[in-house]
Formats: structure tokens, C-alpha cells, sequence
């Protein structure tokens, strides 16, 4: 191997130069990069797109869910964990804790699927960051929606 070779120097030179010469381009066409300016500009999906999770209620408030755990057997990724109770006045069961773990799902749609009660839904909302592990496991308060609020639910079956 030849000095110039074994420093490495002329291809660490070429390397920087290619570099160089991508930044002023940039730099001059700044209008041509396929860039979106996140907060400012949002991103446009499809309407098929399927986000966050919410759970529907009732007139009265009470969550339409029945406990009935379809839900979390449709589930391949497993992030769906459902515990029941039951009304003693009307003998209904409902959810007393139903947590979803956002790092563990996988957005496929299989819950809101397997729902008879259309309980579930996912919303085409794709903010969805979190700073912890432990604050990725959404739960009863994160997910239920009151009945006033404008909820556009995305169906994982609609074409």
C-alpha cells in the first residue's frame, strides 16, 4: 500500500467535499426538499389510516364496552389487557380495566373488528408520543371519549 493510501487521506477528502457540495445545494434550493415543516404543516393520510384507540359510551356515560374480551383474543400482537366486572343491579359485566400497550400494538385494526358492540375505534389521530414506557400503556381514562365530543371513528373494514 502506498503512504496516500494507508492515511486514508484522499478518500476522507473526496467524502467531505461530496458532503460540502450536498449542503450548498441544499442550502440553494431549499424550496425543492422533500421536507414538511412538522408543526406548522401537517401531513396528509389516507382515510383508511388508523391511529388512536378510543372507547365509545352511552347517553348515560357508561362505556359501551360488555367485557366480552373478543377484542383481546382478535388481537396478534397481544397489547390488549381487559379485566371484567359486573353490575349487580342490571347483571351487565364491564370493563374495570382495559389497558392497550401502544408499543406492543400494531395498528392492524383486528379490535375494532372483532367488536359486537362497537365499543372500540380507531381515530386517524397520529400524535401520539409519549416520553416513557409506562406512559405508553393507555387505560380506561385515556381511552373513553364522552359522547359530546366529535369522534370520527376509521373502521378497519372500510374500503
Amino acid at each position: 500500500m502506498t503512504l496516500s493510501e494507508r492515511v486514508y487521506l484522499p478518500p476522507v477528502v473526496s467524502g467531505m467535499l461530496r458532503t460540502l457540495r450536498h449542503l450548498v445545494r441544499n442550502l440553494i434550493n431549499m424550496k425543492k426538499l422533500p421536507v414538511i415543516s412538522y408543526p406548522e404543516v401537517k401531513r396528509v393520510y389516507s382515510e383508511r389510516f388508523r391511529g388512536r384507540h378510543i372507547l365509545t359510551t352511552r347517553e348515560d356515560g357508561t362505556t359501551r364496552c360488555v367485557a366480552c374480551f373478543m377484542c383481546s383474543t382478535a388481537c396478534p400482537a397481544e397489547c390488549l389487557t381487559i379485566e371484567a366486572g359486573e353490575d349487580q343491579r342490571t347483571r351487565e359485566k364491564f370493563p374495570v380495566r382495559y389497558d392497550i400497550d401502544l408499543l406492543r400494538c400494531i395498528f392492524c385494526g383486528y379490535c375494532v373488528d372483532a367488536c359486537p358492540e362497537d365499543a372500540i375505534y380507531m381515530t386517524r389521530d397520529y400524535e401520539l408520543a409519549i416520553d416513557t414506557r409506562a406512559r405508553a400503556v393507555v387505560g380506561l381514562r385515556d381511552l373513553v371519549v364522552p359522547p359530546d365530543e366529535g369522534v370520527h371513528p376509521v373502521l378497519a373494514h372500510d374500503p
